[in-house]
């Protein structure tokens, strides 16, 4: 059965790896260029910068008169998942001629709140309460991550994958397995792209399909997802697979499947470029 005589072994050896190196879950990275959705406010946007918890997200807006004005917010996660801070208007020298640092203004003008719908989209909401002859300006966007240039995922990676087995009827199915495997990614101009696993030279697993790049993010939505064992397929059912992206070393990505029996598969890989 897919997967299911590997996990005995290497069940083990990724409890002994977890033991001496306990790793958190990481959650999405919302490190992007954001617009509003559909791009249809183009000339507007923010940027969001992750570390950790933490999202710093810088405004490029415009105020009552059309200039431009400069607005940040470093925002700290919630408990419901959310992302919310403090809003500050900031000034400082002109950028043509010293940096004087007495001349650097952070007032508090407001709040921001980033609240993640998807890993590619959010609502921001942000309020304004300085601007002259007006209330409290209450700003409410949908946002999704803006794309420049395709990037180039296509290659032959080294790395390591991991795959947690959940729901199956038949509970010796269940589990979470990490595996050696080598990624090898292609890409056409078309934009479908095909993801091949290796483990080791039992199973092979090809997750492919028409990909959609939404900012530093690709996604492949009902992905053909077929794994063989010499001759035989072990596994012909369709998958979603996200927030694959390129690193600066390699590819990190994630996968869901129903396998059947009940079961579903949650996976993800990383590797480095060979």
């Amino acid at each position: 059965m897919h997967l299911a005589r590997y996990r005995s072994l290497v069940a083990v050896v990724f409890f002994a790896f977890a033991l001496a190196l306990p790793q958190p879950a990481r959650a999405t990275d919302y490190t992007d260029l954001w617009w509003a959705t559909g791009g249809v406010e183009s000339g507007w946007g923010v940027n969001l910068v992750q570390n950790e918890d933490v999202v710093y997200a810088t405004f490029y807006v415009y105020d009552a008169a059309k200039k431009a004005i400069w607005y940040s917010s470093p925002m700290f996660v919630t408990p419901t998942g959310s992302h919310r801070g403090t809003l500050y208007q900031t000034t400082g020298s002109f950028f043509g001629g010293a940096w004087i640092p007495a001349d650097v203004f952070a007032t508090t003008v407001g709040t921001s709140t980033f609240t993640p719908t998807s890993a590619t989209t959010g609502t921001l909401t942000y309020s304004v309460n300085n601007v002259p002859g007006l209330p409290n300006v209450v700003v409410v966007k949908n946002i999704q991550r803006s794309m420049f240039r395709t990037i180039i995922l296509g290659g032959n990676y080294v790395g390591t994958g991991v795959v947690a087995v959940t729901g199956c009827s038949d509970g010796s199915k269940n589990g979470t397995s990490i595996f050696d495997l080598d990624p090898q990614v292609t890409q056409n101009t078309s934009g479908q792209i095909g993801i091949t696993l290796s483990f080791g030279s039992s199973e092979t697993c090809v997750l492919s399909g028409p990909a959609v790049q939404e900012g530093q993010l690709f996604r492949i939505t009902n992905a053909s997802y077929v794994c063989t064992s010499g001759s035989t397929t072990t596994l012909n059912v369709t998958a979603n697979v996200y927030e694959v992206k390129a690193t600066s070393v390699g590819i990190e990505g994630r996968w869901f499947a129903n396998t059947g029996g009940g079961c579903q598969e949650n996976g993800t890989f990383s590797g480095v470029l060979n």
